[in-house]
């Protein structure tokens, strides 16, 4: 900060050194929240606002999934384009469907409940692998559920980074593989990542 110019008189003086130092508290407050938040974002603190723990990861670049028609466990097949509809939930597991299968159809389940409104713009598909499957069970807990029986659905199943792990993974009404949740994900950030795709999309 420059001193205030020796001509001017003591009164004068004050009053610009008073002035001064106001645009420069201003100054600082203006811009020391910005240094704070470049600091914090890039620096060596590595914070980042948008990183919360029981979200989604990335699928980048998102993944196109094969189209074909699959075999559904009441009879029938789906259509080939089945998943280019909705925004689909799919999850892959053992069709005899134990217990990491059942907490994570029940979870998948509320999710799309707690969408409300929107929730008939997402889908939910289990393809099951193996022995197939738990009819009784699927039926009575999960009647709105798509059950794929993986026979012929190497080329799907093969898409899927460790499919059968307890991964749930999400598809856009593209047919594009964009985002998973790992075994041990929170439903809650599921389903607050869907509520903003939901939001942001006009598709599907």
């Amino acid at each position: 900060m420059s001193l205030p110019d020796p001509r001017l008189s003591a009164p004068d003086a004050r009053r610009e050194w008073r002035q001064r130092r106001l645009l420069v508290g201003l100054a600082v407050l203006f811009f020391a929240p910005v240094g704070v938040a470049f600091y914090l974002y890039y620096g060596a603190a590595g914070f980042s606002p948008g990183h919360r723990v029981n979200r989604g990861a990335l699928v980048e670049p998102p993944r196109e999934l094969p189209s074909e028609a699959l075999p559904l466990l009441g009879g029938g097949s789906t259509d080939a384009h089945f998943l280019q509809v909705k925004w689909t939930l799919l999850y892959v597991d053992a069709g005899g469907c134990g217990e990491t299968c059942r907490r994570k159809l029940y979870e998948t389940r509320q999710v799309r409940i707690a969408l409300d409104r929107d929730m008939t713009r997402v889908q939910r598909v289990f393809i099951a692998l193996g022995d197939c499957c738990d009819t009784e069970f699927l039926s009575r807990e999960h009647p709105d559920l798509i059950t794929v029986r993986a026979e012929q659905a190497d080329a799907l199943v093969t898409a899927l980074p460790e499919a059968g792990t307890g991964r749930v993974y999400v598809v856009d009404p593209h047919g594009n593989l964009m985002m998973y949740y790992a075994s041990d994900s929170a439903p809650k950030g599921m389903l607050e990542d869907i509520k903003r795709l939901l939001k942001l999309s006009h598709i599907g």
